[in-house]
């Protein structure tokens, strides 16, 4: 049987829907979709506008606290292009070179969630 990831959810605090879309689609680039009606009691989901295969589900958790080590691990077509518009957005950036052949940094977003983007 094959598999494949539809989405992952990160968890944030309430209210934190705006800054969540500036960060997920201003910077990154994803698109905001449409919550299902019996799901839209807060939160905000994106899917990736090009290819439409990866969504992130940012859900409200209360009390949130954001995770120290678990995190999606995000492959994308140009690390050092989506590097330069974190940083280019004020975000810091952590490069790590300890798996041969893939380029990959992590970041957090504005909530505090680890994410891994990587390039093989």
């Amino acid at each position: 049987m094959a598999m494949r990831f539809h989405h992952v959810q990160v968890s944030c605090p309430a209210g934190a829907e705006d800054v969540l879309r500036g960060f997920y689609g201003g910077v990154l680039g994803l698109t905001e979709i449409a919550k299902p009606p019996l799901l839209a009691g807060g939160g905000v989901w994106f899917r990736d506008g090009e290819s439409g295969a990866m969504e992130i589900h940012c859900g409200v958790e209360e009390p949130f606290h954001p995770p120290g080590r678990a995190h999606p691990g995000i492959a994308v077509d140009d690390v050092d292009a989506l590097a330069a518009a974190v940083t280019e957005a004020g975000g810091q950036i952590t490069w790590d070179d300890r798996i041969p052949g893939v380029r990959r940094f992590h970041t957090h977003d504005p909530v505090g969630n680890r994410l891994e983007f990587q390039q093989s």
